[in-house]
């Protein structure tokens, strides 16, 4: 910052006055910063010093004088850390250059006045680039969605076939019972068996049309019992099918995670429905499916999808959530990276381990719910 003598001029009637002026040295100091730094006092949120790269990146003017004029000039603020009170941190947008800042103050005291430092740096690149990531990753959820409607279709058509017979069943034995006897008892038992199954076939189809819906992520608190108990209907044909039993410890007690029910119920669905396929071949007494799920030493909620399947070799594991990658004759090789994605969406983590007893052991965590 270049110093003329009117400049002194001017700092020699403000110390008269009884002011407190920035030093010659403090401006070199803020001038040599590579990003954008200004100093307010706070007794008035007077600007006393700014560098070159802060009048570059904010057209600096009259109307930057104080903090609260600069203040008024963004909008989208975002705190990003608040919890010190001497540094302040947020993410802010500035309209009139059409950019993204990361604004960090911090208190400190110069010639015996208390003073805020702002630096700004700019991070429009980087939200540009999380915008991107957003909307690739919503495409990909979409395209899973897609994608896995012809698996889905098989499923339901499975999943309805056997509420639907049933209710044919009550309802026959309804009849023969008011043809026969008249027993108003037992045909009440049987319309209510019927009507329970109806609502079931319900159900399984609303659950298809949300999960094919294009719709933004709506998160919210659920038990994760409640998780495992909607997918363990879904599969309790497919497990039937395959003789497969399935064993669950999932406490009721754990606590809650924030999550999109559909989305994570849809990566326990493809790991329960990969694990009871994957002991096709095993012996039929071995054939058990463990799901698990407890707090782990990380506060998280820990899922374990355990299988007693023919596992996986080295390079197969250490290929298994490329996309494309599959080891079925029949598969597409990209459930495992899908799943992947929605778990790291959540802030989560899914990995992959061998069952020392023979199989795979598919590992997923979630935070969670907070006040």
């Amino acid at each position: 910052m270049v110093v003329t003598a009117d400049t002194r001029a001017k700092r020699a009637t403000a110390t008269r006055r009884g002011a407190s002026p920035t030093r010659d040295d403090d401006t070199s100091i803020i001038d040599a910063l590579p990003m954008a730094c200004a100093i307010f006092r706070d007794r008035d949120g007077m600007l006393v010093a700014s560098n070159a790269a802060f009048r570059s990146a904010f057209d600096a003017d009259a109307t930057l004088a104080s903090r609260a004029s600069f203040d008024a000039r963004f909008e989208n603020t975002v705190d990003a850390a608040g919890d010190d009170a001497e540094l302040a941190r947020r993410e802010a947008f500035h309209p009139a250059t059409r950019r993204w800042h990361e604004l960090t103050w911090s208190t400190f005291v110069h010639a015996g006045e208390a003073c805020s430092m702002l630096t700004a740096i700019d991070i429009t690149e980087r939200q540009q680039a999380l915008s991107e990531h957003k909307t690739q990753h919503e495409r990909l959820l979409f395209t899973s969605r897609s994608m896995s409607v012809g698996e889905m279709a098989t499923t339901l058509a499975h999943e309805l076939n056997q509420p639907l017979a049933a209710i044919v069943n009550y309802l026959s034995v309804g009849m023969r019972l008011l043809e026969r006897d008249g027993d108003r008892t037992r045909l009440g038992e049987a319309l209510q068996y019927a009507r329970a199954q109806a609502e079931h076939a319900s159900q399984v189809i609303g659950r298809l049309r949300e999960f094919v819906r294009a719709r933004e992520p709506r998160r919210e608190s659920h038990a994760p019992d409640r998780l495992v108990d909607t997918v363990l209907r879904l599969l309790a044909l497919e497990a039937e099918r395959h003789r497969v039993r399935i064993v669950v410890d999932v406490p009721d007690a754990l606590p809650d995670v924030h999550v999109d029910r559909v989305m994570v119920e849809q990566v326990l669905l493809n790991l329960m429905k990969n694990g009871i396929e994957s002991m096709r071949e095993a012996s039929q007494r071995t054939r058990t499916l463990d799901v698990r799920a407890f707090l782990n030493l990380d506060d998280q909620v820990e899922f374990r999808i355990t299988d007693r399947g023919c596992g996986l070799s080295e390079s197969a594991a250490e290929r298994l959530f490329t996309p494309f990658f599959t080891t079925k004759n029949d598969g597409m090789g990209i459930g495992l990276a899908i799943c992947r994605s929605i778990v790291e969406y959540h802030e989560g983590r899914l990995y992959f381990e061998n069952n020392p007893a023979g199989g795979s052991v598919f590992v997923f965590t979630l935070p969670p719910a907070r006040d």
